[in-house]
């Protein structure tokens, strides 16, 4: 069988295998990798992953887009390696529930794609016999999460990025303590100043000779992972061919993208929601089809979501039939009128995440961080302007609350449990380089570093 092609965002790169997309991260010409078509599974399929574990339901899934690429054998067993963990879905009421993506090794919904991608990338190295560096920036989760999934995996080295103001300790020691072919670069600045510094790395014909690629949701192999919990909640919660609504605290989009993939893939989908933090430019889009990024980002106690150009709207714009750059210039309009019939999007405050957390706690016994705090009071906001109707929902925690003591203890006044992973990390010297944003010095650094 042909293997499934991808393609640029921006048109003007050619058509990859899976294999290209993954390694290079990024298009030539700055797009994001997306498939040509979504293969979409039967609803025998579909309702055959009832009751499989998240291995091979994840599996079942990714196989679609590996075909001629890696052996089907060979996928079950890195599925088998990297989904060692639970994945809880708990009920809140009726047929709400919440599910809880922070049992991973770094206690982050991130852990699902990069412990999968890591795996992914080390096999596609080992059969070139190559090497790679990964650059990722991160608002707060992602450079954990892929720090440890590459950790000590041969050929690749790992450089994070991080904004040094905007990431609480538990998250920056989560990364800042391993070592070997993983390093992190705190940078006095925002998100968007890490993000922009990749991207523009990626670009500049003086880092030619390094090999690099990226492990942030703009590589597609971090975006297909994600589209799998999506289908296992459904197997667990939904009858037949019944649609969910799922409430997805977002940021750099890549976790709602999983959502929509899913939902191009024929999964039964009612609503997906979308809810921001004070970065608000894509509610703002929905409403009024006018696209304005916020500069600089803003920040918010949901600091994973610190994002004010949100790189995956590229992705979500095609879905839809219009052509975004990465600049976030829009070239063609998507169907706005099918966006706001499949998606809703609300901006929630710093107050309303704080009162979301202690509405949660007392209504429900719900323990939720600021990201889980925004999907909540997102759900609520949706369901002020539509009924649920008696569907199944699920409200996604992307982050244990234990990395969010402070706010907890001061909204409920106690402290969560803490994971093993976090209180390893908190017993290592920590190890980090830090510059300013500025592109110039992070181009020495890398020539240094890979040299």
């Amino acid at each position: 069988m042909a293997a499934l092609l991808f393609r640029s965002t921006n048109g003007r790169s050619p058509a990859v295998n899976l294999r290209q997309a993954v390694l290079s991260g990024i298009a030539p010409d700055r797009g994001l990798y997306f498939p040509e078509s979504f293969p979409v599974l039967t609803a025998d399929e579909i309702n055959g992953l009832v009751n499989l574990p998240y291995d091979e339901i994840s599996f079942r899934i990714l196989s679609k887009y590996t075909k001629g690429v890696i052996s089907d054998d060979e996928l079950a067993t890195l599925c088998h390696e990297a989904y060692d963990f639970d994945v809880p879905l708990e009920k809140i009421y009726d047929r709400v529930y919440t599910l809880r993506l922070d049992c991973g090794p770094t206690a982050s919904f991130k852990d699902f794609a990069a412990q999968m991608m890591s795996r992914l990338v080390g096999r596609f190295l080992q059969e070139d016999g190559e090497e790679v560096t990964i650059l990722t920036a991160t608002s707060g989760d992602t450079g954990s999460a892929v720090a440890h999934a590459f950790h000590n995996i041969p050929g690749a080295r790992v450089i994070v990025l991080f904004p040094f103001a905007e990431v609480n300790a538990r998250q920056r020691k989560l990364m800042t303590t391993l070592t070997g072919n993983v390093r992190s670069v705190a940078i006095d600045g925002k998100f968007d100043d890490c993000q922009a510094m990749v991207k523009q790395a990626f670009a500049d014909p003086a880092l030619k000779h390094i090999p690099l690629s990226s492990a942030n949701s703009i590589n597609i192999g971090r975006l297909l992972p994600q589209s799998v919990y999506y289908f296992y909640a459904a197997s667990r919660v939904a009858k037949p061919g019944e649609p969910m609504v799922f409430s997805i605290p977002s940021g750099n989009f890549g976790d709602m993208m999983g959502a929509v993939v899913a939902k191009q893939m024929g999964l039964p989908v009612k609503k997906i929601v979308v809810p921001v933090n004070d970065n608000d430019a894509f509610p703002r889009f929905l409403q009024t089809g006018h696209y304005e990024k916020i500069v600089p980002s803003r920040n918010s106690l949901s600091n994973a979501m610190n994002v004010g150009h949100p790189s995956n709207l590229a992705r979500l714009v095609a879905v839809y039939g219009g052509q975004m750059d990465e600049t976030g210039m829009l070239h063609r309009a998507p169907d706005l009128t099918a966006m706001r019939r499949d998606l809703f999007s609300s901006s929630i405050s710093d107050e309303r995440t704080r009162a979301a957390i202690k509405d949660a706690w007392a209504r429900y016994r719900l323990l939720v961080e600021p990201h889980g705090a925004v999907a909540w009071r997102g759900f609520l906001d949706w369901r002020e302007t539509e009924p649920l109707g008696g569907l199944p929902a699920a409200i996604l925690e992307t982050a244990h609350p234990a990395k969010f003591p402070e706010e907890i203890e001061k909204a409920l006044g106690f402290s969560p449990d803490v994971p093993p992973a976090i209180t390893a990390a908190e017993t290592f010297p920590e190890v980090y380089e830090h510059m300013p944003a500025d592109y110039e010095k992070f181009r020495e650094y890398l020539i240094k570093e890979c040299a």
